[in-house]
C-alpha cells in the first residue's frame, strides 16, 4: 500500500468514489497527478470512471473500484471456498452447512473472548473487536455517531463464502451481540450482499 496507485485503490476501497481532487488532497499531490495515475488504473482494469451531477453545474467525474480492482483485496480460493459449500450443502443438506456455520462461530468466539478479556467498557470492546476484524482482513474500524458507534467493514475477504451460504453472515451478527453484551444493541444497517458498498453495524447502549 506504499505506492501511489496501490494507496488510490485503498483509498477507494474505504470511501467509495473520489474524484481526481478528492484523492489528490488525500495524497497531497495536485489533482492532475492523481489523474495520471487513476487515467493508468483505468487502462490496467482495476477503476473506472462515470459522471454524477451535484446540482447546478457540470456533472463531476468520479472514479471506483472495478470487480477487478476489488480482487486486489482478496478472497483466498473464492472458487474453491464456493465449491466446498456446495459440496457440504450436497452432501450434508442444510443441517449439516448449518454444522458447519456453528463450528466456524465457535472457534471465533473462543478468539474474540481472548481479544475483548479487559475490555470493560462498550467502547473499549467496539474498538477491540474491530481490532480483531481488521486484523481477520475485514479493513475494519470505528466511527462515533452522536451515542452509538458505527462498524464500518469495508473490505469482506470471504464474501465467495458468504455469498454461497448467508448463515455466515447472521453467525457473525450473532457474535458480535454476543461479544458486546446484553448492554449493547447492534444492527446491520449496510450490508455488501444486499448491494450495499460495504458491511455496517450501528452499535449503540440498549434500551
Amino acid at each position: 500500500m506504499h505506492s501511489t496507485p496501490a494507496r488510490i485503490l485503498h483509498l477507494l476501497k474505504k470511501n467509495g468514489p473520489q474524484t481526481a481532487e478528492m484523492l489528490g488532497d488525500a495524497l497531497s499531490m495536485t489533482s492532475m497527478g492523481a489523474r495520471r495515475h487513476l487515467h493508468a488504473l483505468g487502462e490496467a482494469g482495476q477503476i473506472e470512471s462515470f459522471d454524477k451531477s451535484e446540482g447546478v453545474g457540470r456533472p463531476r467525474r468520479f472514479w471506483r473500484l472495478t470487480s477487478a480492482g476489488h480482487v486486489r483485496f482478496g478472497d483466498a480460493h473464492a472458487e474453491l471456498t464456493a465449491k466446498m459449500i456446495g459440496d457440504v450443502r450436497r452432501l450434508f443438506g442444510e443441517d449439516g452447512l448449518s454444522r458447519l456455520v456453528a463450528e466456524r462461530e465457535r472457534d471465533m468466539r473462543m478468539s474474540y473472548d481472548k481479544a475483548l478479556a479487559g475490555a470493560t467498557s462498550l467502547a473499549a470492546r467496539v474498538e477491540a473487536l474491530a481490532a480483531v476484524r481488521a486484523a481477520e482482513g475485514y479493513m475494519a474500524r470505528v466511527e462515533c455517531d452522536g451515542e452509538d458507534f458505527i462498524l464500518i467493514e469495508d473490505h469482506c475477504p470471504i464474501c465467495a463464502a458468504a455469498t454461497a451460504c448467508r448463515g455466515f453472515c447472521r453467525s457473525e451478527l450473532t457474535l458480535f451481540r454476543m461479544m458486546l453484551g446484553d448492554g449493547a444493541r447492534v444492527e446491520r444497517e449496510e450490508y455488501l450482499l444486499d448491494g450495499g458498498r460495504r458491511c455496517t453495524y450501528r452499535i449503540g447502549k440498549a434500551a
